[in-house]
């Protein structure tokens, strides 16, 4: 959770309050340690789950918006260099004649993948979360009045790269798609269950390269549904467009158009 992973600045305020009484034995002095430890592990469990608290709160007020404006909103989830991106290039480009796109794109620092998704004609806001490693609700609510949402079909949020935090923060969306991709292990749904449990959805990606990579297509389904039996996976090329239709026929059934 992002308490432990140091990405929220909120999460490093300590109030070091010492106004006990030091014995320096060393029976009172391991007693101290131990109960100093308990208060750490408490304050950080509390803080943790305020942040979460606020953070759902504000993930509530952002799908209320996004379901009275009729936008179906996804958040693109993945480790990094899956093909998240290129996934979204060749979606827009193959569907922005059928559906109004924009695009909310996370990253800790640069705008490379918002400039690759603007070359295909479709909004797109950058969102950078300088040492923070996944969007949350805050960020997803401040950018939206940049869009005109009455005139949306989707919104795609691509999410930082990143299996862990990314899984806890809801942003309002209707689903999480987790992508990954033939080139990782074949085991991450059993090594992050918390993302797979949380994702509607996993497109199985650079399915092209199966015939070059040590990777078991169908050990891995498994292990998804190991985790997440509601699981819904496609088989996926971003590269060839393999797979890609059963894709867009999934999207569009989720909009006010399909």
């Amino acid at each position: 959770m992002c308490i432990t992973c140091g990405c929220s600045p909120e999460d490093h305020h300590h109030d070091h309050d010492h106004d006990h009484h030091h014995d320096h034995t060393h029976d009172h002095g391991h007693q101290h340690s131990h109960n100093h430890g308990e208060t750490e592990t408490a304050r950080k469990v509390a803080v943790e789950t305020d942040i979460l608290s606020k953070n759902n709160r504000l993930a509530r007020e952002n799908r209320n918006l996004f379901f009275r404006k009729g936008v179906f909103v996804l958040n693109l989830v993945s480790s990094p260099g899956s093909g998240k991106t290129t996934i979204l290039e060749r979606t827009l480009r193959d569907l922005q004649q059928k559906f109004r796109f924009a695009v909310i794109e996370g990253d800790q620092q640069t705008d490379n993948d918002a400039v690759r998704i603007a070359a295909t004609g479709v909004p797109v806001r950058q969102v950078n979360t300088g040492a923070g490693c996944h969007l949350d609700a805050h960020m997803v609510s401040h950018t939206l009045h940049e869009f005109e949402l009455d005139s949306l079909d989707i919104l795609l949020i691509e999410n930082v790269g990143n299996l862990v935090c990314p899984a806890s923060f809801d942003l309002g969306e209707n689903h999480k798609v987790v992508v990954l991709s033939v080139t990782e292990g074949e085991d991450k749904p059993l090594k992050y269950p918390a993302m797979f449990h949380n994702a509607d959805v996993m497109l199985l990606n650079k399915v092209d390269l199966l015939p070059h990579v040590d990777f078991d297509a169908e050990k891995c389904k498994e292990m998804a549904r190991k985790v997440n039996p509601d699981i819904l996976i496609f088989d996926v090329s971003s590269k060839t467009g393999e797979g890609m239709e059963a894709w867009y026929q999934w999207l569009a059934s989720g909009t006010r158009k399909g």
